[in-house]
């Protein structure tokens, strides 16, 4: 396996609005097999998520009181996004689990962790509910683009 490589794809899968359903496809591009392919981009997409739930509200606590944009900014995320506590309360880690599976842009395990930290989603529940998601909308990503490659030969 070319380490340096298999080293890109996991930084790649790490990467907000990257993730492993983008990594994915260059590990299949750099070579790899599917599998291997698979198993980099969902190592590197979830690598940020426990550092993210577990910091991410001291992180904007932290900016809040040390910038009024900051402070500005948390408070319309948190109030614009409450108005859906009623939908989170009911659905709770299955809508963090659906949110994360759609595979479009702005889905993936960041905003998953940033929604868990909005609606105060437990780390215990978020984290199986993104780490889901996010193996969902790879399969949802990976799957064609195997089926592609083999159809180009």
């Amino acid at each position: 396996m070319d380490i340096d490589a298999a080293l890109i794809v996991i930084l790649l899968g790490a990467t907000p609005f990257f993730e492993a359903r983008y990594a994915i496809p260059v590990a299949l591009a750099y070579g790899f097999p599917p599998l291997t392919a698979f198993v980099l981009g969902i190592i590197g997409n979830i690598l940020p998520v426990i550092p993210l739930l577990l910091f991410l509200e001291s992180v904007s606590r932290w900016l809040s009181a040390r910038s009024s944009s900051m402070a500005d900014f948390f408070g319309w995320l948190f109030g614009r996004t409450r108005k859906y506590d009623v939908m989170v309360n009911r659905w709770g880690a299955l809508a963090l689990f659906i949110f994360v599976a759609v595979p479009l842009p702005l889905t993936g395990t960041w905003s998953g962790c940033a929604i868990a930290l909005v609606f105060g989603i437990r780390f215990s529940r978020a984290f199986p509910a993104i780490v889901a998601g996010a193996v969902t909308a790879a399969l949802i990503t990976t799957i064609p683009t195997i089926g592609v490659l083999n159809f180009l030969g």
